[in-house]
């Protein structure tokens, strides 16, 4: 239990810590229980949106679902994105890009970078049929997390830990947090439709890719790095059940 509250703890602002001290050791294995943390932000932007679409249009509630979660997280998933589209962007070997991805600073490609991405997240989650969308909200956050927690196993950490924006260099996890982490990522699925499991491999491919450039560009990943391929890889799954709900109708 102290993994999962460190988890919580650690990608949300949510004021777990007053609920119990979790031992700094804990801090290393939150990517192990990463997908738990994805039940309570998917799950609180799943009632966001049906709350607010009882009252109000559908691609407004959309844009309520995206917010929530932003204020829950502190944008932490996001500033990894606009890190990771301003150091592939602009970097042109491995020590530019990794010195880009740590200045503070937002560029150029970061910011385009997030706004195509939240341009795309809204136009998907706006097409899909808005009974399904509660359910979708919570199973690709935390399936997603579940699939990207595996670039602990396939990669190694790019920098040094003093370098480590965080000061957390996470443990790779061992079988007893492979299967935790199963379980958080697979048991929302129950709750969705059973013809969107068909979208299931997406992200694993989209994964696949990514870690294949970050092992080519950095030899390695970064905290930015997993946020960053948490947030493509869920918008490829939304992505494929948009298409997916668009053949069915």
């Amino acid at each position: 239990m102290n993994q999962i509250l460190a988890a919580f703890i650690f990608f949300t602002r949510l004021p777990f810590w007053k609920i119990k001290s979790v031992p700094d050791e804990c801090f290393k294995h939150v990517v192990s229980y990463w997908s738990f943390s994805g039940w309570l932000t998917g799950g609180i932007m799943a009632i966001c949106f049906w709350g607010v679409s009882q009252i109000l249009p559908v691609p407004i509630a959309v844009i309520a679902a995206l917010t929530v979660r932003l204020l829950i997280t502190g944008a932490l998933h996001e500033d990894g994105l606009a890190d990771f589209f301003d150091g592939f962007g602009g970097g042109r070997d491995r020590e530019s890009t990794l010195r880009i991805m740590k200045d503070s600073h937002i560029g150029t490609y970061g910011v385009l970078g997030l706004i195509i991405y939240y341009l795309l997240g809204y136009q998907l989650l706006s097409s899909i049929n808005p009974s399904y969308t509660p359910f979708i909200l919570l199973c690709c956050d935390s399936y997603c997390k579940f699939v990207c927690s595996h670039i602990l196993w396939l990669l190694p950490y790019a920098r040094k830990e003093e370098e480590s924006k965080a000061k957390v260099i996470y443990s790779r996890q061992n079988y007893k947090e492979e299967t935790a982490s199963a379980i958080g990522g697979l048991l929302p699925l129950v709750f969705m439709p059973h013809s969107f499991f068909i979208t299931l491999p997406v992200p694993i491919l989209v994964f696949i890719y990514i870690q294949h450039l970050l092992r080519k560009r950095l030899g390695g990943y970064t905290g930015d790095c997993c946020g960053a391929s948490f947030l493509i890889c869920e918008l490829s799954m939304w992505f494929s059940i948009a298409i997916v709900s668009g053949l069915i109708r």
